[in-house]
């Protein structure tokens, strides 16, 4: 009885956990994929200054997800914002910024977030930065497009846009 018991709750405690992570998604765009785990909204802000009751920091390194970090693939060797990236796959992290987002590749893979970016942040690639972009219409779930001209990240009515070439 007490093992049937201990199975029982111990099963609840893994199904209780698997549905509380975002579910990870994966854009597939020409030149590059990305898989990140996909947070929604849920009526937060999502994006303010220290001391603000936002759920990222202006200002702060963020795993730009949810779960495990971010990893963008590059199929081919191309441009980034300008800056040439070659093909592999990377960690993804991002500051975010009222007027301007810092983008940063990563060569340390499976980091579980912004925690294991500072002991791994020797490691960059490259930093680009790009304009804050704010769009008409609000994106409940955190998403990323790809295509063969921009990455494209939109949260709520808050992202960016980081310019591709191949």
């Amino acid at each position: 009885m007490k093992t049937t018991f201990l199975t029982l709750f111990l099963t609840l405690v893994a199904f209780t956990w698997a549905s509380a992570q975002s579910p990870r998604v994966t854009t597939d765009g020409p030149n590059v994929s990305i898989a990140y785990g996909q947070p929604s909204k849920k009526g937060r802000v999502l994006f303010g200054k220290d001391g603000s009751e936002s759920l990222e920091k202006y200002g702060k390194v963020w795993r730009t997800g949810a779960n495990a970090s971010t990893e963008i693939t590059f199929k081919k060797d191309g441009m980034f914002a300008g800056k040439a990236v070659k093909a592999g796959t990377y960690s993804l992290f991002t500051i975010p910024g009222e007027k301007e987002w810092t983008i940063i590749l990563n060569s340390v893979l499976g980091q579980s977030g912004a925690y294991d970016y500072d002991k791994n942040k020797g490691k960059d690639v490259l930093k680009v930065t790009v304009p804050s972009k704010t769009y008409a219409t609000s994106e409940e779930k955190l998403t990323f497009k790809s295509t063969a001209t921009s990455l494209d990240f939109q949260w709520d009515k808050t992202g960016f846009s980081v310019p591709l070439k191949f």
